[in-house]
C-alpha cells in the first residue's frame, strides 16, 4: 500500500525587506499627504551637501569628488529610513485615535528604556470606556487619561490619591490623550513622557513600578490595546 503523506503544510513566506518597506510606504502616504514632500527632502538634502562639499573640498580629485557624493547618497537612504518610520508610526496612530485602548498601543509599542508601563489601564469606566494608564520613570508617575478631559479629570485624581497613600515624595504628572484642543495627540505621547523632569533614580523606578504593580486592581472590564500595525485600512466606497 503507498504511504500517504503527512506533512504539516508550509507557512506563508514572509513578505522580504524591500516589499515591507513598500507597502509601509503605501500606507504612509495614503494617511500622510505631506509625507512624500518630507521623504524626498530627506533624501535630496544630503545628496546636494554632499554634491556641493565635493566641488568646495575636492574639486581637483575625481575620487574625492565620487567619495563625496556616495556619502551624500548614503546619508539620504539613512535619513529617508529614519523619516519614514517617524511617518508611519504617527500615521499609523491616527488610525487608531479615540479608539478605546489607543494609549495602550503606543505605551506597548514606542516607550522608550526611561519608562515601564503597562498597554492595560489601571481604571476604567466601563460606561464610558474612558480609562486611565500608569507609566513608571525617572519623572516618576505618570498618570494618563484616555478619553474628554471633563470625564477623565475625576478618575485621574482619583488614581493619584491611591499613588500618593503608597508613595507620598514620588511625584505624579497628569497627561490627557483626546478630542480636547489642549490634549497631547497620541503620536507625540512617548515625546511628552520623555519631556517630564527627572526626579528619580533606576534603582528607585525599578522599586516604585514593583510595589505599584503589587497592589492588583479590582477586575473590571478592560480594553486591551489596539496594534496600530495591524490596523487595517478602510475600504474605498
Amino acid at each position: 500500500m503507498a504511504r500517504t503523506s503527512t506533512t504539516a503544510p508550509k507557512p506563508p513566506k514572509e513578505p522580504g525587506r524591500l516589499k515591507q518597506m513598500y507597502q509601509v510606504f503605501q500606507m504612509t502616504r495614503r494617511y500622510d499627504s505631506l509625507a512624500i514632500w518630507y521623504l524626498l527632502l530627506a533624501v535630496l538634502l544630503p545628496v546636494l551637501v554632499g554634491i556641493l562639499l565635493g566641488f568646495l573640498l575636492a574639486r581637483d580629485s575625481i575620487l574625492g569628488l565620487v567619495l563625496y557624493i556616495i556619502s551624500g547618497v548614503l546619508g539620504g537612504v539613512l535619513l529617508f529610513l529614519i523619516v519614514l518610520g517617524r511617518r508611519a508610526e504617527k500615521a499609523a496612530y491616527s488610525q487608531i485615535a479615540g479608539q478605546p485602548g489607543a494609549v495602550g498601543a503606543v505605551l506597548k509599542s514606542s516607550l522608550r528604556r526611561n519608562w515601564t508601563a503597562s498597554e492595560m489601564p489601571v481604571t476604567v469606566s466601563p460606561k464610558t470606556q474612558d480609562a486611565v494608564y500608569r507609566a513608571v520613570g525617572r519623572g516618576g508617575v505618570a498618570l494618563i487619561g484616555e478619553g474628554p478631559r471633563s470625564r477623565t479629570q475625576r478618575m485621574l485624581e482619583d488614581e493619584r490619591r491611591v499613588v500618593s497613600r503608597i508613595l507620598p515624595n514620588v511625584p505624579v504628572t497628569f497627561l490627557y490623550v483626546g478630542p480636547d484642543a489642549e490634549s497631547t495627540p497620541l503620536y507625540k505621547l512617548p515625546a511628552k513622557l520623555q519631556g517630564i523632569k527627572r526626579a528619580l533614580r533606576k534603582p528607585e523606578v525599578l522599586a516604585i513600578s514593583n510595589r505599584l504593580n503589587s497592589l492588583g486592581k479590582n477586575g473590571l472590564p478592560i480594553p486591551k490595546g489596539v496594534d496600530p500595525f495591524k490596523a487595517r485600512a478602510p475600504r474605498p466606497r
